[in-house]
């Protein structure tokens, strides 16, 4: 069974746990688990690159979850009033583990912020918010009512490049995909292909040239309980994951 990582979480104490906590969200875990993966959360921890490979050599695959704003600083802007939720020393200790699944050729999966991330960190920039954007007006619902609070996501289309891992994956060029986001890709890095759009034209997937890093701005363990074609792209990068313990 292949070992997934996934980048964690620190989360604040409660009565259930007294101490802070790490954590990932249950539906990444349940996703990895259908899709035949063990899921392994990686505590939130300050790491240097020969600890980065040195503990991605002990797993076959990693997944980098959504979460709050990149620092707008690791794309050379200031952050400006829309931007929530920066914590730079998880942005290093998710870069790091990046880079070393990239040294490694370690698949890897990029879910929203992780998507956003992994453009940064390979050298892209990001839109601070969707509203700055000039043709905001014309843009579908990218986000709930009441974001980051409110309803969990927005539902729509996305089309997807019939030559791409995610069309082969899904068995179609047309998902629906649950939006919860009010950044995007601003400069897409040097390696990454565009390979999804929204209704809008907004890009929603992309796909390195040269590894297996797919990376989608919507969150496809929100519905992939219930829609096959969420849950084929946990497979798709599950079944990379074993091929890469096999190798």
């Amino acid at each position: 069974m292949p070992l997934i990582a996934i980048a964690g979480r620190q989360g604040a104490p409660s009565r259930v746990s007294r101490d802070s906590v790490c954590f990932a969200g249950r539906r990444y875990l349940d996703s990895v688990l259908r899709a035949g993966g063990e899921p392994v959360v990686i505590s939130p921890q300050a790491i240097d690159d020969p600890e980065s490979d040195d503990l991605i050599s002990r797993f076959d695959g990693l997944i980098l979850m959504g979460g709050g704003d990149v620092n707008p600083a690791l794309y050379g802007q200031a952050s400006g009033p829309h931007i929530y939720g920066v914590l730079e020393s998880q942005d290093h200790f998710e870069a790091s583990l990046l880079q070393a699944a990239l040294r490694q050729a370690k698949p890897v999966l990029a879910i929203c912020r992780g998507m956003q991330l992994a453009n940064v960190v390979l050298g892209g920039t990001l839109v601070q918010d969707l509203s700055e954007l000039p043709n905001a007006s014309e843009l579908i619902d990218h986000k709930p009512s009441g974001f980051p609070v409110g309803a969990e996501y927005t539902l729509h289309d996305v089309r997807l490049d019939a030559d791409s891992i995610l069309s082969t994956a899904v068995g179609s060029t047309t998902i629906q995909g649950a939006s919860f986001h009010h950044q995007g890709i601003g400069t897409l890095a040097p390696g990454f292909k565009a390979t999804g759009w929204a209704p809008d034209g907004l890009l929603e997937a992309i796909e390195h040239e040269s590894h297996w890093l797919v990376g989608v701005q919507w969150h496809p363990e929100d519905t992939s309980a219930d829609d096959p074609q969420q849950q084929r792209i946990y497979e798709a990068f599950v079944e990379r994951a074993r091929s890469s313990s096999r190798r």
